[in-house]
């Protein structure tokens, strides 16, 4: 009898990983995606003539070491990425403009010009406290332990991270203590800066993020940024092409709308089409309000009790834009951030990402694609939507021009270059990528237990920002890398499937490995 597949929901960057690990190792997978295209919150799209990323803009983890760099080396993927000398640049709100270079010692010159001496005590503390939990990410430690393996994998893990380095022990009171703990007092400027890059990487401000997590954020500018040719969609692609060339199947526009326990103990997943697989494993890329969603009662009872969004969570509201390029300086970095002041989000802070002049699949010739995106809540927007759809619509044409007000800090003729303008918000996340609410960026990174595991319950898994360690690729990355592993095991430890060897790389077609497992979707009528 054929093995019964892991079924993936979601084909983002978590779910993808994910499958692409266990096709590797010889488990049969199958990907759902309810998207004609694969990528989710890291997607890019089309629009006349340009290429915009969807959500996610900035690339990182690609340095020998990182979590994309061994990711390619696992999967033998060719990553395409062009190495970026500068991160990004934080136009402050009294008009200083700080450079993030990729390189440490260009950045720590370029930090003493515009913090001084009295910052660099906590530079220096982010810096060793940074080094001290990637590596503690990159041993695969998993947190929170959910089983006794877990714990005792994590115990002997632990144990081997302070053996390498015992000063290591001094770093987890940033466990416990937020960002400003570490920050000196009365330092305006820094402050601001501190906020504005922790809104972006951590989704709350200094105050309220622990500081271990608020190190390791503060430090992904140094993990390897670059740009990807066709944009931060191509990752999603390489990994759709990684599961099909270890023999996985992905189908698109096949929207999950239930996955039911049997008796057997299997899942039984179908989608809107018709289509129904029984999965020995199931593998949510979604929130777990969604995962709630599709289980129904049979959903874990923790699972069952959470909102559609954290009380705290953001939604976004981003512009695509396409401009013409010509006269734009030549050195102008990719990404930016804007600091207006008089709040965070909503206009007031924004991240400006600008397609490369190199690309010419991004733009068409003389132009160049431009995605903008600030915070915003969530439920503004959908109290407009269901009561006043004509203030709604006002609320959007304000928000696009504080943005575009804002944007001409970067480029000062923007409204003469512009030729394409197109605006979304919460409303079209959630049609778009399915997310509830249209919330995105994972959890507010406020305490060490914010995000949970992977394992949700018997044969029931997820990946995605809203597991430990959170949001950004890279972070993604290692959460569903766990998943994989954690499944792997499980595999093993009930003797349900006997896992293959790993296949050769090959770009020749496979038969298919599912049996009868699979039914196919309904022809439309």
């Amino acid at each position: 009898m054929s093995a019964k597949p892991v079924v993936v929901i979601g084909a983002g960057i978590g779910g993808l990983t994910a499958a692409a690990l266990l096709a590797h190792a010889g488990c049969p997978v199958v990907v759902l995606e309810a998207h004609w295209d694969p990528g989710g919150c890291a997607a890019t799209f089309f629009r006349k003539g340009f290429r915009f990323d969807a959500g996610a803009t900035l690339a990182a983890g690609f340095l020998p070491g990182m979590p994309m760099a061994r990711l390619g080396e696992r999967l033998g993927i060719d990553w395409g990425v062009r190495p970026e000398a500068v991160a990004m640049q934080i136009h402050l709100s009294d008009g200083t403009v700080v450079t993030r270079w990729t390189d440490r010692e260009r950045w720590r010159e370029e930090r003493q010009a515009h913090f001084g001496p009295a910052a660099e005590p906590f530079w220096r503390w982010q810096e060793r406290t940074a080094r001290a939990f990637w590596a503690m990410a990159l041993r695969g430690m998993p947190w929170p332990p959910q089983t006794v393996d877990e714990a005792l994998r994590w115990l002997a893990e632990g144990i081997g991270w302070l053996r390498e380095e015992p000063a290591r022990i001094g770093a987890l009171a940033a466990l416990f203590r937020p960002v400003t703990a570490y920050l000196p007092p009365a330092h305006p400027r820094l402050h601001e800066f501190i906020h504005a890059q922790l809104l972006i990487s951590a989704q709350a401000l200094a105050e309220r993020v622990y500081a271990a997590y608020g190190a390791a954020a503060l430090d992904l500018p140094h993990t390897g940024v670059g740009s990807v040719p066709g944009g931060i969609g191509e990752l999603a692609t390489r990994l759709a092409e990684a599961v099909q060339r270890f023999g996985g199947q992905i189908h698109f526009r096949q929207e999950v709308v239930r996955v039911r326990l049997t008796r057997a103990g299997t899942a039984r997943v179908e989608t809107r089409a018709g289509m129904v697989v029984e999965a020995d494993h199931v593998i949510f890329n979604l929130t777990p309000f969604d995962a709630a969603r599709l289980l129904g009662e049979e959903a874990p009872a923790a699972l069952q009790r959470v909102p559609p969004a954290p009380p705290d969570g953001w939604g976004a509201f981003v512009v695509y834009a396409g401009i013409r390029s010509e006269g734009l300086p030549e050195d102008l970095p990719l990404h930016h951030q804007i600091v207006q002041g008089g709040g965070w989000g909503e206009g007031h802070t924004l991240f400006v990402s600008i397609s490369p002049p190199w690309d010419p699949l991004r733009a068409p010739a003389g132009h160049r694609a431009l995605t903008i995106s600030t915070h915003t809540a969530l439920a503004p927007w959908w109290r407009l939507w269901a009561s006043d759809r004509e203030a709604y619509e006002e609320r959007r044409l304000q928000m696009e021009e504080r943005i575009r007000k804002a944007t001409a800090r970067v480029i000062s003729d923007l409204d003469a270059r512009i030729v394409f303008w197109e605006s979304g918000t919460p409303i079209t996340f959630q049609r778009f990528t399915r997310r509830s609410m249209g919330w995105v960026g994972g959890f507010p990174q406020t305490h060490i237990g914010r995000n949970g595991g992977p394992r949700i319950g018997a044969r029931l898994w997820r990946v995605g920002d809203s597991i430990f360690p959170g949001q950004s690729i890279p972070a993604v990355v290692l959460g569903a890398w766990r998943t994989a592993e954690a499944i792997q095991r499980a595999m093993v430890e009930t003797a349900r499937v006997q896992l293959f060897p790993a296949p050769r790389l090959s770009h020749a077609k496979t038969a298919n490995p599912f049996g009868n497992f699979i039914r196919p979707a309904r022809e439309p009528r």
